[in-house]
């Protein structure tokens, strides 16, 4: 097992507020770990709608997904957080003066509190039943989520799926992919009318090539580096694209997985919490964000920024027995060193 990681606050959920988790203990001067399932931080907001405009987003009449976990992490980068990636949380252990929490990836992090801000539970991309993939998915050929779209200029990308990812990245790529492949089974698509409109105009204008009724079908390259991709109709009509990146959005399988196992007072697979401090059935386990519920509650970014908020002042005390916490506004105490 690698080597132990001691922290004050442990938060499982790199979305949005687990973010501004991190900033808020970090105004507390507590220090966090954050632990998340996903490859990159960002949570749902980062894997399912980069480029989608939200709203409701105080101070910002419009902002990305993409760049509000920019924002975000920007505001928690003085707090130098500590991230565990690509892993989730498999055991929570109660101790003397905290807890114990150990991953997926063999990490040990002990804690004197836990935020849990998983949002609908651990998550990760439905894979295509495809020969080879690990190999594929290993070397970035085939992936489930664009973090950078410079990545694929000049690129052969295959785009598989009928949501709004598919939809989304196939109109973003198409300027700086050399060739944009969309497969899908039928000509419907799922995604918002305004952008299902603007890729079929993309296609009849040429600048996306459409396979339709299509599904994946095989692979073909030496097992990492991708020369091709096989698709086939219901039919069994077989078709082979050449490529360099399949881009598969068939959406987010969602758990609660270990969390369920916690002890947790769950309503519906979601955590019951007290509405003024956030806290759990379980001293020191404070749940914000979707995952947590209570009467009024309502599934908003801006109400889990008001519990992250609300779950570090209940922990103060944990972190620091017997010391007095003294509120002061950020514009009069500006950021901790």
């Amino acid at each position: 097992m690698s080597e132990n990681i001691d922290t004050d606050v442990a938060i499982i959920g790199a979305g949005p507020c687990g973010l501004f988790a991190v900033f808020e203990c970090g105004m507390l001067k507590m220090r966090s770990v954050v632990i998340d399932t996903l490859e990159e931080i960002g949570g749902q907001c980062g894997a399912l709608y980069p480029e989608k405009p939200i709203y409701d987003i105080p101070a910002h009449p419009q902002i990305a997904g993409a760049a509000l976990i920019e924002r975000l992490a920007e505001q928690a980068a003085p707090f130098s957080p500590t991230y565990l990636l690509n892993q989730r949380v498999e055991r929570l252990t109660p101790t003397t003066d905290g807890f114990v929490l150990q991953t997926s990836a063999g990490r040990a992090v002990t804690a004197k509190a836990v935020i849990i801000a998983a949002g609908a539970g651990a998550f990760g991309p439905n894979r295509p039943p495809l020969a080879g993939l690990p190999g594929y998915e290993a070397s970035g050929a085939v992936r489930y989520m664009v973090t950078k779209r410079e990545e694929f200029r000049g690129k052969r990308v295959v785009i598989a799926g009928g949501g709004d990812s598919a939809v989304d990245w196939a109109l973003s790529l198409k300027d700086v992919a050399a060739k944009v492949i969309v497969v899908h089974r039928r000509p419907k698509f799922r995604a918002a009318p305004e952008t299902a409109a603007q890729l079929e105009a993309a296609a009849a204008a040429g600048e996306i090539e459409m396979a339709i009724p299509y599904q994946l079908h095989g692979l073909e390259g030496d097992g990492s580096k991708l020369d091709a991709v096989v698709l086939a109709t219901l039919k069994g009509e077989e078709k082979r694209v050449e490529a360099d990146h399949l881009l598969a959005f068939f959406g987010l399988s969602m758990e609660l997985g270990p969390i369920a196992e916690w002890g947790l007072g769950l309503d519906h697979s979601h955590i019951k919490v007290d509405p003024a401090t956030c806290a759990t059935n379980v001293p020191g386990v404070h749940a914000i964000g979707d995952m947590a519920t209570y009467p009024g509650k309502l599934k908003l970014i801006l109400q889990g920024f008001s519990e992250a908020a609300m779950a570090a002042h209940a922990i103060h005390p944990r972190v620091f027995p017997g010391e007095a916490l003294h509120f002061e506004y950020s514009t009069s105490k500006g950021v901790p060193a």
